[in-house]
């Protein structure tokens, strides 16, 4: 596959257009929710496409569970909701054994994970050893208890959320947990025009559940296996490969960062742009792309001697020359 130079190195591209229906069905559903957050619904959904995890680091009341449960409904799935204390155990998340009297055996009572979207409210105030227990199911969609394989649902989505770290009863998330995760995404407060819309719904329905309209019907959990596979099917040019690499070993060699980007990340990183590329209405990803989705793909796993992560991020993506060719 060839791709011009403008293709590759535009500075100023296209706003983001969904090319397949269903895509654009998600997001309008979306964004009749979460009003005046475009660009973070389309990370949001191009974390969902890239079979990925979404950590929300963001301030108390900025819409994390309103977006968990129209995500859910979006896609036609179950959503399970864990609030994360330090009393929860690893069972309290998979699952357990119970001796069934009748029968005089083990049968398995089924934790929250078994469900298609899992929103883990918290998730730093609990435990290492309760957060361990995600591991195994956001890495490889299954859960062993008791020595027994349990497969989850194959579009599982973990939200998280986590309060920041100087908080008090909050747990640092291990290197290990923070790579299982796509992104880290902050909502932010809404603009004014948004938060007239809010008040106005709110007026209407004074339960306080004021989320009723929706512009648009949920797409089925086929259709989004559909989507995820058509984004792992996004071609990447193996100069825009090279550019990534580029860029991971930039992040391993700067002397502010302690732990830069894993093999892991960079195919999380990959996955996104291959995502982004998508939601762009392209079968192909450039430069761009890569670096459109840098900041909220690299922000949850580098790890720095006190510099700011956006700060280092700038440097690396300042440091790589972007390829040019035809």
């Amino acid at each position: 596959m060839s791709l011009t130079a403008d293709s590759v190195s535009s500075a100023d591209p296209p706003a983001p257009t969904a090319s397949n229906a269903d895509v654009e069905v998600l997001r309008e559903f979306l964004a009749s929710v979460l009003l005046g957050k475009g660009n973070q619904i389309d990370l949001v959904i191009a974390c969902l496409l890239a079979r990925g995890h979404l950590l929300l680091d963001d301030l108390p009341g900025t819409g994390k569970t309103t977006l968990a449960k129209a995500l859910a409904e979006g896609i036609h799935g179950r959503l399970a909701r864990v609030q994360c204390t330090p009393d929860l155990m690893p069972a309290d998340i998979t699952g357990f054994s119970m001796f069934n009297q009748k029968t005089r055996e083990f049968e398995f009572r089924a934790g929250p994970v078994f469900a298609d979207v899992l929103l883990a409210d918290e998730l730093n105030r609990t435990t290492p050893r309760t957060q361990s227990a995600l591991l195994e199911a956001m890495a490889e969609r299954q859960v062993t208890v008791d020595g027994k394989p349990h497969p989850l649902s194959p579009t599982f989505f973990v939200i998280a959320t986590q309060n920041p770290i100087d908080s008090h009863g909050a747990y640092p998330l291990p290197e290990a947990q923070l790579d299982r995760f796509s992104i880290k995404l902050r909502i932010g407060y809404p603009d004014r025009e948004a938060q007239r819309q809010i008040l106005r719904r709110e007026v209407r329905d004074p339960s306080g559940n004021g989320q009723e309209v929706k512009t648009a019907s949920p797409i089925s959990l086929a259709d989004l296996q559909q989507l995820q596979r058509k984004a792992q099917s996004v071609a990447v040019h193996p100069r825009v490969a090279d550019y990534m690499i580029d860029l991971v070993e930039a992040s391993r060699s700067d002397e502010a960062v302690e732990l830069g980007v894993s093999p892991r990340g960079m195919m999380h990183w990959q996955a996104v742009a291959q995502a982004w590329a998508m939601l762009r209405g392209r079968d192909f990803v450039t430069p761009t792309d890569v670096a459109d989705v840098a900041h909220p793909v690299l922000s949850v796993r580098l790890l720095t001697h006190g510099e700011t992560v956006d700060n280092v991020i700038e440097r690396m993506m300042n440091s790589v020359s972007v390829p040019e060719y035809k």
